[in-house]
């Protein structure tokens, strides 16, 4: 179980790891408010993508176990963030004239490899100064799916209910092994409805209402730059996401197959930090040894994302006797897939 759920954070982490030759951290350079828009609006479609893949795959039947009964499933889930978001029009950003372009538009968390170029101008003790960046690329997310593994135990209880608990435990990743870090905790509760219905609990169909919130950290140390425009120490930026979801859920079961589908409303938002320290070097226009100035930069306050809407979900379930293989659909804004195994009893 340990490795398949090191495969699935594996990942799940590459999809963090933003190409060294096009920081994030670079548009610190700017204003601290040009800084947190840009911020936002590169952020906004992962954030909102996680929120989504954290908010799937909660169930894959409508049916409760009988009362001691469980499950413990291993699976993941992927939204695939609309081609829409990957690029971002800088012109709608409101950003200062001190920040400028080369082209009108420049990637999001999910666009291309090739950011705009980017100079600042600025006033240092009293004198104009410049620097230039690019800004970063997209991440090379496969069909741009934003993953979002977890294990996650079932146990039956009286009343014809489900508690469940999912779970990553704390898991290093990337180079930086000692500061990048992910964990997910969530909790649900499923309560079969089925007998509200009179006869129709007689018959293969099952139905429930379900409640679930996760939460997640991401931790993601950045590599001390010692070079070019920013200089950067002891740098990390922290990812906090919670998500919630609220089901009615049914399922036809039957002995080898089961088909299953759900309609709710998800809900989800998410915060950004970036801590440590951060150096602007900025070029004076005058003459070595005069021809730069460096200043320490400011880190914008926490970044603010959120998401929500309805989602209805579709999903079959092939059952080898305790063993069960699952897969499901979800349509909503960020269309979201689920796969995964389970071992059930009772």
């Amino acid at each position: 179980m340990k490795k398949i759920l090191l495969i699935f954070t594996s990942v799940f982490s590459l999809s963090l790891q933003i190409k060294a030759q096009s920081d994030f951290e670079n548009i610190l350079l700017a204003n601290v408010n040009d800084s947190q828009k840009f911020l936002q609006a590169y952020f906004a479609p992962g954030m909102e993508g996680f929120i989504n893949s954290m908010n799937g795959g909660w169930y894959h039947t409508a049916k409760v176990h009988k009362k001691l009964g469980f499950d413990i499933s291993i699976g993941a889930s992927g939204a695939q963030i609309p081609s829409k978001k990957d690029l971002i029009n800088i012109s709608e950003l409101g950003l200062s004239s001190y920040l400028t372009s080369n082209k009108p538009t420049t990637p999001s968390f999910s666009g291309p490899n090739n950011g705009a170029i980017f100079q600042v101008t600025r006033n240092i003790e009293g004198q104009n100064v410049t620097a230039s960046f690019t800004a970063p690329g997209g991440i090379n997310l496969p069909t741009n799916l934003v993953p979002a593994p977890a294990v996650q135990i079932g146990l039956g209880l009286p009343g014809k209910l489900d508690a469940m608990v999912r779970f990553v435990p704390n898991i290093k990743f990337g180079q930086e092994q000692d500061d990048s870090s992910l964990n997910m905790f969530g909790v649900g509760l499923k309560k079969e409805i089925t007998s509200w219905f009179g006869p129709i609990d007689k018959t293969p169909l099952h139905v429930s209402i379900l409640a679930a919130y996760t939460s997640m950290k991401v931790s993601y140390g950045i590599n001390d730059i010692t070079s070019g425009p920013i200089r950067t120490e002891n740098s990390l930026a922290e990812f906090d996401l919670n998500a919630f979801t609220l089901q009615a859920v049914a399922s036809l079961n039957f002995p080898f197959i089961n088909v299953y589908g759900g309609f709710g409303y998800n809900n989800g938002s998410s915060t950004f930090s970036m801590s440590g320290n951060y150096t602007g070097v900025f070029e004076t226009g005058l003459s070595a040894p005069n021809n730069t100035i460096t200043q320490s930069l400011i880190v914008p306050a926490n970044l603010d994302f959120n998401s929500n809407g309805v989602a209805a979900t579709i999903g079959t379930r092939l059952s080898l006797g305790f063993f069960k293989i699952y897969g499901s659909y979800a349509i909503q804004e960020y269309k979201t897939a689920n796969l995964g195994i389970s071992f059930s009893f009772r």
